[in-house]
């Protein structure tokens, strides 16, 4: 259903360029008298997803403004697709390459739209229909990105009478309309009811599994909420990075206990994690 994107003109230094990398990245709102996130590292690579994990305050939102190349460090480097920011490129065009799944989307949509027409009008990153012209393909394309999930009967509801989890499926069909390069799911289970989460979940996983999506980026502070299928971790507690790297070895028991100053133990079962307090 998730259809590869078109790439730029790559990077003659970079042939094969992360999605996204953070070098010695620290960010302060202050002048630098506080940072809400300092020395972080990070690298992601075509096929891998990541997730980023932290407690309320630990830097999760600045993360996902950085990622999304919508936010530039007070220090260290960033690029996107391997152009590095304040290097001679369109930082506008490059940010393109990058869908944004966030709670704070919901609130710009007209209630009276479909749920086609919110995922179509991703296409041309665009909020209403009559902005541009569409075609038969694209509204096939926003109805089978719907119905691959099993929410196919959103396509003709108001956006205005679906449940929150109704909407976040529709907002994960929209992101994926726009065929990005790097998927950035900011805290999608947010608010849900325990079915809905699952259903949700069990969306993540698919997408997760599909070799064309290039890069996917969960930011969560919950790890019930985190689907199959990712490969590795970043955990932050107080804009610090507590650990990272290959999933089973970064989210453990020591390193979520520490990250959320709470003891924990972390269970495995089936590709999901469980957190356990003792």
């Amino acid at each position: 259903m998730f259809e590869a994107p078109n790439p730029q003109t790559p990077n003659p230094a970079a042939p094969n360029p992360a999605l996204v990398e953070l070098v010695d990245v620290g960010v302060s709102f202050d002048g630098k008298a506080t940072w809400a996130l300092q020395n972080v590292n990070l690298k992601v690579q075509p096929g891998e997803r990541w997730v980023i994990l932290g407690p309320n305050g630990s830097g999760k939102s600045t993360m996902v403004q950085l990622v999304s190349g919508y936010l530039h460090p007070s220090v260290g480097a960033l690029s996107l697709f391997g152009g590095q920011l304040g290097k001679g490129v369109d930082w506008r065009k490059l940010r393109l390459g990058v869908g944004v799944m966030s709670a704070s989307f919901a609130k710009m949509v007209r209630p009276e739209l479909t749920g086609q027409d919110v995922v179509m009008t991703a296409k041309n990153g665009a909020l209403e229909p009559w902005w541009h012209e569409y075609d038969d393909d694209d509204r096939t394309r926003a109805y089978e990105l719907l119905n691959a999930g099993g929410f196919g009967y959103l396509a003709q509801r108001e956006f205005g009478v679906c449940s929150e989890g109704e909407r976040q499926q529709i907002q994960l069909a929209r992101v994926l309309m726009a065929n990005p390069k790097l998927l950035v799911l900011d805290e999608p289970a947010a608010g849900l009811d325990l079915g809905a989460r699952e259903r949700l979940v069990a969306r993540m996983a698919a997408v997760a599994a599909d070799p064309a999506v290039p890069g996917l980026v969960l930011v969560t502070h919950h790890v019930e909420e985190i689907a199959p299928g990712f490969t590795h971790a970043l955990v932050l507690r107080k804009g610090q990075v507590v650990a990272q790297g290959p999933f089973d070895e970064t989210l453990t028991t020591e390193t979520v206990s520490q990250a959320f100053d709470v003891n924990v133990t972390i269970d495995r079962s089936a590709g999901r994690l469980n957190c356990r307090f003792v």
